[in-house]
């Protein structure tokens, strides 16, 4: 005789009963749920999230670490971030197309 387990055994891969999915801080939330407008490179034309273009190819990874730091320290704003984003973005587009 076998013993087949139900599929809606509560307990998952993931973990235990309960178990949540960490939850995402406000900040991040904030910047995944912000769109902005950046005419460059494949963005032209369309709206992305703040949480995109700072993961774009055009932000190096030391400038991105910089930004969220003094974003989540409060000593930035969303709109300095939007416009430093924006800036870095436009500036890289306009050199990769030289």
């Amino acid at each position: 005789i076998t013993v087949k387990r139900s599929s809606k055994d509560p307990v998952t891969a993931a973990g235990h009963e309960g178990d949540e999915p960490p939850k995402e801080e406000p900040w991040e939330t904030t910047l995944k749920t912000t769109m902005v407008e950046v005419e460059a490179a494949e963005f032209r034309g369309h709206k992305v999230t703040l949480w995109d273009l700072l993961h774009s190819r055009y932000i190096p990874e030391e400038s991105r670490k910089e930004l969220l730091e003094v974003y989540q320290a409060g000593e930035l704003t969303l709109e300095q971030v939007k416009t430093a984003v924006s800036t870095i973005v436009t500036r890289a587009a306009a050199a990769a197309a030289k």
